[in-house]
C-alpha cells in the first residue's frame, strides 16, 4: 500500500510538474505569437514604403522623360530660331547693322556683372549700389 501510495504521489507530482512546463510552453507560444505579430507589422510597413518609393521613383522618372523632351523641343526652337536670325542678318544690310551695334550703356550695365562663387556672393552684391537705374526718371546722360 505504501507502494501504491508512493507511485501516487509520484505521478501526481510528475502530472503537476507537466502541467507546469505546458502552461510555461503556453507562454512561450504567446510571446512568440506576438514577436510574429511585432515582426509582420514591421514587414508590411517596409512593404508598403518600399511600394510608395517605387511609385515615386516611376512618377520621377516619367517627369524627367517629359523635362528631356521639353528641353529637346527647346533647343530645337533656339536652334530654328537662330537660323531664322541668321537668314535675316545675311539678306538684309539694315538688320546686319543694327545686330553689329553697340548695346545701350544702361543694358550694357545690365549685363555687366561680377562671377560669382556663390549664391551668398551674389546676394552680398545685389544690395550693394548696384540697382538698375528707374527708367521711368530722365537721366543725366
Amino acid at each position: 500500500m505504501r507502494v501504491l501510495i508512493l507511485l501516487l504521489l509520484a505521478a501526481c507530482a510528475l502530472a503537476g510538474l507537466q502541467t507546469w512546463r505546458i502552461g510555461g510552453l503556453h507562454d512561450e507560444a504567446e510571446q512568440a505569437q506576438r514577436i510574429i505579430g511585432t515582426l509582420s507589422a514591421g514587414i508590411e510597413s517596409r512593404d508598403n514604403a518600399i511600394n510608395r518609393l517605387s511609385d515615386e521613383a516611376l512618377r520621377r522618372e516619367r517627369q524627367e522623360q517629359s523635362l528631356r523632351t521639353q528641353l529637346s523641343q527647346a533647343g530645337q526652337l533656339a536652334r530654328d530660331r537662330e537660323i531664322h536670325i541668321q537668314r535675316l542678318l545675311n539678306e538684309n544690310q539694315e538688320m546686319r547693322d543694327w545686330y553689329a551695334a553697340p548695346l545701350p550703356d544702361g543694358i550694357s550695365r545690365m549685363h555687366a556683372r561680377p562671377a560669382f562663387a556663390s549664391a551668398a556672393d551674389y546676394l552680398h552684391w545685389l544690395p550693394g549700389g548696384n540697382q538698375l537705374p528707374d527708367t521711368g526718371k530722365l537721366t543725366g546722360h
